[in-house]
């Protein structure tokens, strides 16, 4: 049975007695190696997909790697309360003796995958307990079809809006939210996938990440499928892109996962 693991006992940005929402992650754990992969299901900050959840868990688990799938918050949360959740299961799993941990997520999971490492000194949340004292920056990050930018060039509106909500038009924030312009020398490892025609979410965002890790050396990744519809998780039906699971695995096992 899987063990499922409240975040807090009193999360911050509740909004209300309706709004109430104790975000969680629930564990699937197949050795006692100290490293593990939180998995974040995409959903355009609206909601959270099955497929990209305990399949993929279960998939890191087939290679003999550890892995939580995390239960965020979604619209219509605070703007600082997703990357909030991952910060602290970040800590929390450090707490709680792992020494490596990494974040992956899909589309708009990728976009707070790729907040997770591009934010990790940013106090989205205040700190209250000894786990808050931990490092939140993921030790590599995974961003599979993700929502990289909120740059109105490329951006997926509906995951913008859905986070920002009425600030979806502020500039400051876009800028914020925008991953790619905050890549630096000390941005964790990355493998990245997307598919090229993808309707949904714009190539445009894996390909400007790529970009700026490798003007910054940051070592990563990359593939990129010529064919896929957007939110195809596993891809299992696709003989050329569920190539991205086994190729992801090889990738872990080199930075020591």
């Amino acid at each position: 049975m899987n063990e499922k693991e409240f975040l807090w006992k009193n999360p911050p940005y509740i909004s209300g007695t309706n709004n109430y929402f104790r975000p969680s992650f629930t564990k699937y754990v197949v050795n006692d190696k100290k490293t593990i992969v939180i998995v974040i299901p995409g959903g355009g900050y609206g909601g959270k997909a099955d497929h990209e959840g305990a399949p993929i868990a279960k998939m890191l688990n087939g290679k003999g790697i550890n892995a939580v799938v995390l239960d965020y918050n979604v619209y219509p949360c605070h703007k600082f309360a997703p990357l909030s959740d991952v910060q602290r299961a970040i800590r929390l799993l450090r707490y709680e003796g792992y020494e490596k941990v990494a974040t992956l997520g899909f589309s708009a999971g990728g976009h707070l995958c790729c907040t997770s490492a591009t934010m990790y000194d940013f106090d989205a949340y205040p700190k209250t307990d000894e786990i808050d004292k931990l490092s939140a920056r993921p030790d590599a990050f995974v961003p599979c079809y993700a929502v990289v930018s909120f740059d109105d060039e490329f951006t997926h509106m509906g995951t913008r809006a859905n986070l920002l909500r009425d600030e979806k038009d502020d500039k400051a924030l876009v800028e914020l939210f925008s991953n790619e312009k905050h890549i630096n020398e000390k941005t964790p490892p990355c493998y990245i996938w997307h598919t090229a025609n993808d309707g949904v979410v714009p190539v445009r965002n894996s390909l400007d990440l790529a970009e700026e890790l490798a003007k910054n050396k940051v070592y990563f990744e990359m593939h990129i499928y010529p064919d896929g519809p957007h939110g195809i998780g596993l891809a299992e039906d696709r003989e050329d892109v569920r190539t991205w699971s086994d190729n992801l695995g090889i990738f872990l096992k080199k930075i020591g996962f």
